[in-house]
């Protein structure tokens, strides 16, 4: 057990406003990111279960969440356990906190059936007592492709408007898996808070002929795309060519199997330190895979 007699343990407490605060608290401390605009963007992800010690004050100090993530892997749907919100407020770290958080989180997803684990860490040599090893991941280059499509049709997208936020998330619900090799399948909670995040670097964009919503960025000739929801992906020529994107160059951070993009090459990619259960790692160096940074957790 960890030294934490002057602690009380709770789970499950998302639905709890004061609870949900420290949280907020805490990893805004820890890790400089803010998870309050979750609640209006479309609430929590319903499955995420996490685990805790408060003190007496009601402060959260430790924390270790886990959620269910299904992954399109090799054209198959997986249900795996992901893992976030790892962190403990410094006053309270060597009393074995976050070890006996981590072993409560992998416990419960044993537990509820998932297949299993993934995670995105900067530190993976901490979760190889787990049976995790770090999977290498990969963004995808090349030139820009040739399209007899029409010129730009698009219209930037903003969070903040409401009819905007109500059209990324309808689009959501019905998303086609940005790729069939490797991809989250839905988490629309998710993918709205990383876009809400990130929405100084990243575009989106409603593609009218498409019907696709395209998040990417633009850095001097290169074309980055970052994800796309649709409920078919388009090519990419049909993508760049409806951005009014004038590159020569392409990359996407994500598996392009759906884009009829021939010309992509695999780039390691320096963004992302994936970690997964030794089962699901096998599959997925088998040929190379990227995570879009919309899925990020």
């Amino acid at each position: 057990m960890p030294s934490g007699r002057d602690l009380i343990f709770r789970q499950g407490y998302f639905g709890e406003p004061d609870a949900f605060e420290a949280l907020a608290v805490l990893l805004q401390d820890i890790f400089s990111i803010d998870i309050r605009p979750m609640q209006w963007l479309g609430g929590v992800d319903p499955t995420c279960m996490p685990f805790g010690y408060f003190d007496a004050q009601g402060r959260c100090v430790a924390n270790f969440s886990v959620f269910s993530m299904p992954l399109a892997v090799n054209g198959r749907t997986m249900r795996v356990a992901a893992y976030q919100s790892g962190a403990v407020s410094p006053a309270y770290r060597g009393r074995g906190l976050y070890r006996d958080l981590m072993q409560r989180a992998f416990t419960h997803a044993r537990q509820t059936g998932h297949e299993a684990d993934i995670l995105l860490t900067d530190k993976p040599a901490l979760y190889v007592p787990y049976g995790l090893r770090s999977v290498r991941m990969f963004g995808f280059r090349g030139a820009m492709p040739q399209s007899s499509a029409d010129g730009p049709a698009c219209q930037a997208l903003s969070l903040d408007r409401p009819a905007d936020l109500h059209r990324v998330s309808a689009m959501l619900d019905i998303r086609q898996p940005v790729s069939g090799r490797f991809a989250v399948t839905g988490m629309k909670a998710l993918f709205l808070l990383n876009a809400w995040w990130q929405r100084d670097e990243i575009t989106l964009s409603y593609l009218s002929r498409q019907k696709a919503i395209v998040a990417w960025r633009q850095e001097a000739e290169k074309l980055i795309v970052f994800d796309v929801v649709s409920a078919e992906i388009p090519p990419l020529g049909e993508i760049c060519a409806a951005l009014g994107a004038a590159c020569s160059c392409v990359e996407t951070r994500f598996s392009p199997d759906r884009l009829q993009w021939a010309e992509a090459e695999a780039v390691a990619d320096p963004h992302v330190y994936l970690m997964a259960s030794a089962s699901l790692a096998e599959q997925l160096e088998q040929s190379p895979v990227g995570f879009t940074p919309l899925a990020e957790f």
